[in-house]
């Protein structure tokens, strides 16, 4: 199997002893067998990951851990052979970006068998001048990611360390536009993140102002 070298040290730094790794599994590969416990390390997006969940999970514990770089370095190989050019890239990740992936299996939130790790991380993403990258990289593709540091970790195991996002003093009714203002993010996320609360029952419908939904907590 091709693995980035983030994936490898990932599975290398949190695999623990009497851990059996790349297990075959009822027709998968597990990256990490900790008992009864099967354990993924999803460093791309989640949405190619559906159906294996949801299979892994009628008969299992899921633990599904996933990398968000916090810091990340851009290193473009150059024309010439071992040049190359470093950059930070300005985008920053933040916790909050997890309901960018969450949107593609929403209701696994809710599932007794499954559960989230958060991996706040400084990486290196390398990138070619291959012709295949995409058009907004115009022809530059990533080739690879490294793990430079682990710098906070954070579980997701029950509906409250979810709800736990929308911000203290948040108006009840609200709209997706009072989520990202108050939140501090754009509103696509912030309607990602309201859809995912809503699929789990943690906010419901109520109403519109204008075109825009009214959503309200849901008690208990």
């Amino acid at each position: 199997m091709a693995e980035t070298s983030l994936h490898s040290e990932l599975k290398r730094q949190l695999a623990q002893p009497g851990d059996s790794l790349e297990v075959p599994y009822d027709g998968f590969i597990i990256d990490i067998v900790r008992g009864d416990l099967l354990i993924e390390i999803q460093t791309r997006s989640f949405s190619s990951l559906r159906g294996k969940l949801a299979r892994l999970l009628t008969q299992n514990r899921v633990h599904l851990i996933h990398p968000i770089p916090l810091k990340k370095y851009i290193i473009r190989a150059g024309s010439d052979p071992g040049s190359q050019k470093k950059r930070r890239s300005p985008k920053r990740g933040r916790l909050e970006h997890l309901f960018n992936e969450m949107v593609y299996i929403p209701d696994l939130i809710s599932h007794p068998n499954f559960s989230l790790e958060i991996l706040l991380t400084t990486e290196e993403e390398y990138w070619e001048n291959t012709g295949a990258g995409s058009w907004r990289r115009k022809g530059w593709q990533i080739t690879d990611r490294r793990l430079l540091s682990i710098q906070e970790t954070r579980l997701f195991a029950s509906k409250e360390d979810y709800v736990a996002f929308l911000p203290p003093g948040l108006p009840q009714p609200f709209t997706t536009l009072d989520l990202a203002a108050q939140a501090g993010i754009p509103r696509r996320l912030a309607q990602k993140m309201a859809y995912c609360l809503k699929v789990n029952e943690m906010i419901r419908l109520e109403g519109k102002s204008g075109r825009a939904n009214n959503y309200l907590m849901v008690e208990g």
